[in-house]
């Protein structure tokens, strides 16, 4: 909504007008700059509140103890796992083979 705003005032700037078609909105008059305007405040009111409840809504999933993001690659048990082979010698390669994930997984639980 932001750049059809920008765009809308380059156009003015050029002595463009604009009239929608389908919306009664026509900023060559009083009324219709209005109208426009006051449809941009509630696009940008529905904007914050959006982001506001997504927050409000992370924040309480949070207090809940759900986690975001990926899945871990690796549980407990198997982190451990990998420390005994790596301390036994394995290679990072070797052991990202056994447990089926990439090396880089296997450089992450060993850290």
């Amino acid at each position: 909504m932001r750049d059809l705003i920008t765009m809308l005032d380059d156009l003015k700037t050029r002595s463009v007008k604009f009239r929608s078609l389908t919306e009664a909105i026509d900023t060559e008059t009083p009324t219709g700059r209005a109208m426009w305007q006051m449809i941009a405040l509630l696009v940008e009111l529905e904007r914050s509140l959006i982001i506001e409840r997504t927050r409000a809504g992370i924040e309480a999933a949070r207090a809940r103890g759900m986690r975001s993001g990926p899945k871990p690659k690796l549980t407990a048990p198997q982190i451990e796992h990998a420390r005994k082979l790596h301390e036994k010698g394995d290679s990072a390669n070797a052991i990202a083979g056994i447990l089926n994930v990439s090396r880089a997984t296997v450089y992450r639980a060993l850290a």
